[in-house]
C-alpha cells in the first residue's frame, strides 16, 4: 500500500514537472512570427500585402489561434493559406508554415503611423506599421485587363475598362478618346452611351469602348489613347488594336453596264475596272473567260502584278463573236483571281444580224413581192 501511494506521488510530480515544462518551453521564445517588411509607406487607397512565417522551434507541435489586433475600424484585412480565411495553425515541431496577409488601406484615411500586432496565442506578438504619407487621396485610375486586340477591318473592337474614383469625395468625369483620322470610337460607362459619368468618393464604374477601324484600313499596330478628367483629377491609358490583312477587291466596268452588242464575225472592246477593297496589297491578279463555242476572249494586260488597298486598275477585254453565231443573247464569264480571293462578271452578249444580210433579206422580200404582183397581174386578166 506503501509503494503504491509513493508510486502515485511520483507520477504526479512527473506530470506536474512535464507541464512546467512545457509552459517554460512556451515562454522562452522558441516560437516566432516572422515578416521581413516589418514598417512601410504607403498612400491611401493601397494594398500592403505581406508573406508571414509562424515558426515553431519548439520540440513539439504547436496549435494556436492566429488574430490581427489592433487594426482600425475602417481598414480591412485578410488572413489566408492555400486560398483559404486562416484562424488557427498548427505547427510541427522546428518547421514553420506561411500565411499571407492582405491590409487594405482605405481611400479616406489621416495622414500618419498606425500600428498593429499579429498574434500567435499567447505564444507570439508581432509589430507591424504602416505609414500612411497623405492625407486622402487625389487619384484616379483607369485599368483594362485586356489592352491589346486583333482583328480585320470588319472587326469590332469591345474592350472593358475599369474606372475607378480614388478621392474622398464624388467626381464628374469627362470620357474622351483620341483614335487615329477615320476611326471611330463609341464609348459606353455602364453600357449606355455617353461622354461623361459621376462616380463616387472611393467608387468605380464600368467604361466600354467600342472601335472601329476604316474599311480601307492598313493591316498594322493602332494606338487609341484613352482618358478620363475631373475638375481635380485624371487619368488615362492606351488601346491598342492589331488590324490583319483582308483580301478583297471588286470587278466591274466603269458603269456598271454587263451588256453589249456584236455581230457575228466581230468583235466589242470592253474595258472592266478592278479595285482592291481590303486591307492587304493583292499580288499576281489573274484575268481569264469561259466563252462560247468559237468564240475569243483576249485581254490588254493578262495578269496584274499587284494592287495596293484602295487602288483600282483598268484593262480591256476583247470579245470576238464567231461569224457564224445566229442572232441571240450569249453569255461570257470573265474572271479576275488571286490566290486569296476571285470576283467574276458575266457578261449577255446580244449577237446582230450583219447588215449586208440585212439589205440582202429585204431586197428577196422585194423581189418575193414584185413577182407576186407580176403573176397577179398577168394570170388575172385571164
Amino acid at each position: 500500500m506503501k509503494s503504491l501511494y509513493s508510486y502515485c506521488k511520483i507520477l504526479i510530480v512527473s506530470i506536474l514537472l512535464i507541464n512546467v515544462q512545457h509552459n517554460l518551453f512556451a515562454a522562452d521564445g522558441k516560437t516566432e512570427i516572422y515578416t521581413p517588411y516589418t514598417k512601410v509607406s504607403v498612400s491611401p487607397g493601397s494594398t500592403v500585402n505581406y508573406s508571414m512565417d509562424i515558426i515553431n522551434n519548439n520540440p513539439y507541435t504547436i496549435n494556436e489561434s492566429v488574430s490581427i489586433v489592433n487594426i482600425p475600424r475602417s481598414w480591412n484585412y485578410t488572413l489566408t493559406a492555400s486560398g483559404m480565411n486562416v484562424n488557427k495553425v498548427a505547427v510541427l515541431e522546428s518547421k514553420k508554415e506561411t500565411l499571407k496577409l492582405k491590409i487594405e488601406v482605405p481611400y479616406h484615411v489621416k495622414k500618419g503611423y498606425y500600428t498593429f500586432y499579429a498574434k500567435l496565442g499567447s505564444m507570439a506578438s508581432l509589430p507591424l506599421i504602416i505609414n500612411v504619407t497623405t492625407a486622402g487621396s487625389n487619384e484616379t485610375e483607369l485599368s483594362c485587363d485586356q489592352k491589346n486586340m486583333e482583328g480585320t477591318s470588319k472587326s469590332d473592337f469591345a474592350f472593358n475598362a475599369v474606372l475607378k474614383n480614388k478621392t474622398a469625395n464624388k467626381q464628374q468625369y469627362a470620357l474622351m478618346a483620341s483614335p487615329p483620322k477615320g476611326w471611330n470610337v463609341i464609348i459606353k460607362p455602364n453600357y449606355k452611351q455617353a461622354t461623361s459619368t459621376e462616380i463616387d468618393a472611393n467608387g468605380t464604374k464600368n467604361i466600354n469602348y467600342t472601335i472601329k477601324a476604316p474599311y480601307n484600313v492598313k493591316a498594322g499596330t493602332y494606338k487609341i489613347p484613352v482618358k478620363a478628367v475631373s475638375g481635380s483629377t485624371s487619368a488615362d491609358m492606351e488601346l491598342e488594336v492589331v488590324i490583319t490583312g483582308t483580301y478583297e477587291m471588286s470587278f466591274s466596268t466603269p458603269t456598271g453596264l454587263l451588256s453589249a452588242k456584236v455581230t457575228a464575225g466581230d468583235e466589242k472592246k470592253i474595258e472592266l475596272v478592278v479595285k482592291n477593297t481590303g486591307s492587304t496589297k493583292l499580288e499576281n491578279i489573274d484575268l481569264s473567260a469561259s466563252k462560247p463555242k468559237n468564240w475569243e476572249v483576249s485581254f490588254d494586260t493578262k495578269k496584274i502584278e499587284h494592287l495596293e488597298p484602295g487602288k483600282t486598275a483598268r484593262i480591256y477585254a476583247t470579245i470576238k463573236a464567231d461569224k457564224k453565231a445566229i442572232p441571240g443573247d450569249y453569255v461570257t464569264k470573265v474572271t479576275a483571281k488571286t490566290s486569296e480571293t476571285n470576283q467574276n462578271l458575266s457578261f449577255r452578249i446580244m449577237v446582230k444580224t450583219p447588215l449586208l444580210m440585212g439589205w440582202l433579206g429585204v431586197l428577196i422580200i422585194l423581189i418575193s413581192v414584185g413577182g407576186i404582183a407580176f403573176l397577179m397581174t398577168k394570170f388575172g386578166r385571164r
